[in-house]
């Protein structure tokens, strides 16, 4: 499987507040950070199924993470707060997994893992 090759869009860094450039550079460094590990454990994957397993698994956390920050949104508006942070980080999550899913021949490997969760989990409820 090929090596990987992620990035935080500049759509994402343009609508954070231009007097604060940490956050851009949080979030660029938490990709490369993300890039290193997929790839790493890419590498380590005895086949491109394991491989696609490892990605599944960050996957979900990656979606596990957009969940909390969509649901911290209206919470801090409530509060009177901006949500320009919990809106960055929510984009920049989902648009992590649209860039994996779009990578060249894992997509199609990620689906694959993906539906045979599905059946598996299916069966095991079936079974109960």
């Amino acid at each position: 499987m090929d090596e990987l090759s992620l990035g935080v869009p500049e759509p994402i860094l343009d609508r954070l507040p231009p007097e604060d450039e940490t956050a851009a550079a949080d979030m660029q460094e938490a990709v490369a950070g993300w890039e290193r590990r997929l790839n790493e454990a890419i590498d380590d994957a005895e086949n491109d199924r394991k491989a696609a397993t490892q990605v599944l698994e960050a996957i979900d956390r990656f979606e596990e993470r957009y969940q909390t920050y969509d649901e911290l949104v209206p919470e801090l508006r409530a509060w009177g707060q901006s949500p320009i942070y919990a809106l960055a980080w929510r984009t920049l999550y989902a648009d992590v997994v649209a860039q994996l899913y779009d990578h060249d021949d894992l997509g199609e490997h990620l689906e694959r893992e993906r539906n045979a969760r599905l059946v598996q989990d299916g069966i095991r409820l079936r079974d109960l």
